[in-house]
């Protein structure tokens, strides 16, 4: 089976996205790209996530050729596309409608560093401008929007990670979620207090080296 590994990972993520919280339904999406081989295993387009089989994630081509899968891929594939051809450290997208990070976003605001764990994203979460669902238009405001970024809040939307590989990706929409909730929990009560430039410049130091996961 063509990118076996990736498409049976892409399978699993896919099934925390639901037991997670981070999506409800069949929404979100998610991605893993083989950039010797220049292929993206995407979650195919409205199965529920727990049916999905690695056979059923669709490898793709760079120029939206289907290689594998009986299956259509997801609507927002050119949104996790842009990021592969244009980046050349990211290899995994996660897309979520979490519900947190959607109020944010649904407010057209950025996300402040109101807690550490933002370094996840690099020190903030920028917000891209509206665009429908599945549109080019929308990839791209993604992409411009996020920069130098690991996460883009999409508005009236959702959630877009990425990462150096997918365990970085759903890490950082978890992390990211969880800070969404704290930012509007603190504004629901009183105005948050946000964590200085130069804090954020010690954190993400010490992020380079945490754990067993390096950025």
């Amino acid at each position: 089976m063509l990118l076996f590994e990736e498409r049976k990972m892409v399978a699993e993520f896919g099934k925390k996205l639901i037991d997670t919280g981070l999506t409800t339904g069949t929404g979100g999406n998610i991605s893993i790209f083989n950039r010797d081989q220049q292929l993206i295993a995407i979650t195919p387009s409205g199965v529920p996530y727990h049916d999905i089989k690695p056979e059923d994630v669709v490898v793709l081509d760079l120029n939206n050729n289907i290689l594998d899968s009986n299956k259509k891929p997801s609507s927002e594939y050119e949104m996790h596309k842009i990021f592969y051809e244009k980046s050349k450290d990211i290899t995994a997208v996660v897309h979520t409608h979490s519900a947190y990070a959607t109020t944010i976003a649904s407010l057209n605001w950025e996300l402040p560093a109101v807690h550490y764990l933002i370094g996840y994203a690099g020190g903030k979460v920028p917000v891209a401008k509206y665009a429908t669902y599945g549109t080019k238009e929308l990839a791209e405001n993604a992409y411009l929007a996020m920069g130098n970024y690991n996460a883009v809040l999409l508005s009236n939307h959702g959630l877009l990670a990425v990462g150096k590989d997918i365990n970085w990706a759903f890490n950082t929409a978890e992390e990211i979620e969880f800070t969404c909730r704290i930012y509007y929990q603190t504004k629901a009560i009183g105005e948050p207090v946000i964590l200085s430039s130069n804090e954020m410049e010690k954190i993400m130091e010490k992020f380079d080296g945490y754990g067993q996961m390096q950025k």
